[in-house]
């Protein structure tokens, strides 16, 4: 059979018409099923997401389910998924351990859990370690400790920031820990080059609360809204399809066009009091 996804919206129709017998019916569910089975484009891949609990995380979590993969989370908020801070060596070593002996392997690694933001007047020495440790450290082993388990055409995304390269004042931990993220995305794709593709996102502002922004929120963006965390969820499965197989190494900045904007005092209604 010549088979396109397209004929699953169909199925219905032509049961109900009744347009075939029963033996082409029964012809007909063997190809539903093929295409059900093979429009999944990443069925049985195994996944981890660090902070998958919520925002972005849980969309893409949410995404690659939809698509069939089997999805490990981690996040320090309780729930259904494996619980633990990644700040802390024996949680990864224990959580990675875990992984291994379910699956064995895994096909994709993502990167998103969340540092603090503190800036320079409050943030103490141990709470800017714990910003880096989670940001930075925490990807890093957790990519040394599934190096030999990857498959064949694995994926790293790491979840860094607009902020990696531009910045408010009072951000410096969250900052330091998405340039570093940042930065080890290309050195880990050297490393790695040849067995696992590693790339990285830098989310604008994205609404991770459901709010529905105007006025000068919107257009303020080139693009003329705030993102949703679909806007970074789709990017980072596309990185893992082999549609980016030649994509290795690179930053993807999805900000809605704020971080090429040039503003000046009283140009295009900015005004600088």
């Amino acid at each position: 059979y010549e088979m396109s996804a397209s004929l699953v919206g169909s199925e219905m129709c032509i049961r109900d018409r009744r347009l075939i017998n029963k033996k082409h019916y029964g012809q007909m569910s063997i190809v539903f099923s093929y295409i059900r089975r093979n429009v999944m484009k990443f069925k049985n891949k195994v996944v981890v997401v660090t902070g998958g609990a919520h925002g972005i995380g849980q969309a893409i979590v949410e995404d690659f389910r939809k698509e069939g993969a089997v999805v490990e989370v981690i996040d320090k908020i309780p729930g259904t998924y494996y619980v633990g801070d990644i700040s802390n060596k024996g949680t990864l070593e224990a959580f990675s351990s875990y992984v291994l002996e379910k699956h064995s392997h895994i096909d994709y690694l993502i990167n998103n859990a969340l540092p603090i933001m503190k800036g320079i007047d409050e943030c103490s020495y141990e709470e800017f370690q714990y910003a880096l440790s989670v940001g930075v450290t925490a990807p890093f082993y957790l990519t040394k400790l599934f190096k030999e388990h990857f498959n064949k055409d694995a994926v790293i995304v790491n979840i860094s920031s607009s902020r990696d390269r531009m910045s408010q004042a009072n951000t410096e931990s969250y900052t330091a820990a998405k340039g570093g993220i940042a930065a080890l995305t290309h050195a880990l794709m050297m490393s790695l080059r040849g067995h696992v593709r590693v790339n990285s996102i830098s989310p604008g502002w994205i609404d991770t609360h459901g709010h529905t922004y105007t006025g000068p929120d919107a257009y303020q963006q080139p693009a003329g809204r705030v993102g949703n965390p679909r806007d970074i969820s789709s990017m980072v499965l596309f990185l893992c399809s082999s549609k980016a197989s030649f994509i290795n190494g690179e930053n993807i900045c999805i900000d809605g066009g704020m971080t090429k904007q040039m503003i000046y005092h009283e140009d295009g209604g900015w005004h600088l009091d």
